[in-house]
């Protein structure tokens, strides 16, 4: 059941409950004022009955009409007028309902009395109404500014994913349109890796988080296809800590990283080049480091922030509100790239 639908429910119950106490309490004074009891129970049934239907008048056109601060003066005078007319309604069926002899009189003398105590109430169910359509409309509101942000972020999230996709197909595509002449096993091998890829591209857009060992699988079938690119000029070691596979990450983070590593470090380098994975659990973090060779005359570690680690910077930045998860140090020839996941933020969907 809905919270707001159980409050609503628990309000109409707490309300029917003080509103039969209050006309047992009105019944029970007039009693003791030496009126005879079945007038009145009459008299505070016709009262009361017409006074709750005046309050759900007000209550209901609160409702659809929620008043703002400068409109608060219309909403007296509205209580005032519906006082006046419960009064003078309670005076002509009251009058015409209980026929004993003193009761006019009695009727007339109690006008002022029964005025006030109904414009008191009246007045608070009135401003309990107010307060209460007005933190609805909060929460709505508050709910709508949520599911914005929420769509915003998802939807550049989507946006930087699918920037990277195409940067490493066309650069896949190039290498196969190469190899096809020279080395056609080659090619058909890569465009069979290439395949296997991007399928599993299309099934993790349905998944935000996956273990770090499906992760490290995913990103082997990367590494295979830029092994037949570059050949045994790259070589690749992963080393990785049993306690971290199973620590969960954002899917496809670490092809980007490592993208970024293997165009820096065999692109400004020459001889063969070692991409150094590593992962480790430090104070229930996962964290990850890519390290890459890099040729300091031809190569500054500030070109080596492109846009595929800008845009790791930001989808973490999105997911996590933080923009220190992404560091990233150049210290004897060897630029390394470190990523830090926190525990899974609640909310998440697990993949």
């Amino acid at each position: 059941m809905p919270a707001s639908l159980f409050s609503v429910r628990r309000f109409t119950v707490i309300f029917s409950i003080s509103w039969l106490l209050l006309m047992a309490d009105h019944a029970a004074l007039l009693y003791w004022f030496q009126m005879p009891l079945e007038d009145a129970i009459r008299d505070s049934l016709i009262s009361n009955i017409l006074l709750l239907l005046a309050c759900l008048l007000v209550m209901n056109t609160i409702r659809y009409y929620v008043p703002s601060f400068n409109q608060y003066t219309n909403v007296f005078c509205m209580c005032i007028l519906l006082t006046i007319l419960w009064v003078v309604l309670c005076k002509w069926i009251l009058g015409s309902a209980i026929d004993a002899t003193e009761y006019p009189m009695f009727l007339r003398r109690s006008l002022v009395i029964r005025g006030s105590i109904g414009f008191l109430v009246m007045g608070i169910l009135t401003m309990i109404a107010i307060i209460w359509y007005n933190w609805q409309e909060q929460q709505k509101s508050e709910e709508r500014k949520t599911d914005a942000e929420r769509l915003a972020r998802e939807a550049e999230l989507f946006k930087l994913r699918q920037q990277l996709q195409p940067h490493f197909l066309f650069n896949s595509l190039n290498s196969i349109n190469a190899l096809i002449g020279s080395r056609p096993q080659e090619a058909r091998k890569m465009v069979q890796q290439l395949s296997d890829f991007l399928r599993g591209t299309i099934k993790k857009e349905e998944t935000q988080w996956v273990t770090l060992r499906e992760e490290m699988a995913y990103l082997q079938l990367y590494l295979d296809i830029e092994k037949v690119r570059f050949g045994n000029r790259l070589d690749t070691l992963i080393e990785s800590e049993e306690a971290s596979l199973d620590m969960r990450l954002p899917a496809l983070l670490l092809q980007p990283i490592v993208e970024n590593a293997i165009k820096f470090g065999l692109y400004d380098t020459i001889g063969d080049t070692v991409i150094r994975i590593t992962t480790s659990r430090q104070d229930n973090q996962l964290v990850i480091s890519v390290c890459n060779p890099y040729d300091p005359e031809t190569s500054t570690p500030r070109q080596g922030t492109g846009f595929g680690l800008k845009s790791v910077q930001r989808r973490l930045d999105l997911l996590f509100a933080r923009n220190d998860l992404l560091s990233t140090e150049a210290k004897n020839n060897i630029f390394t790239t470190t990523v830090r996941i926190p525990d899974l933020p609640a909310g998440y969907r697990l993949g």
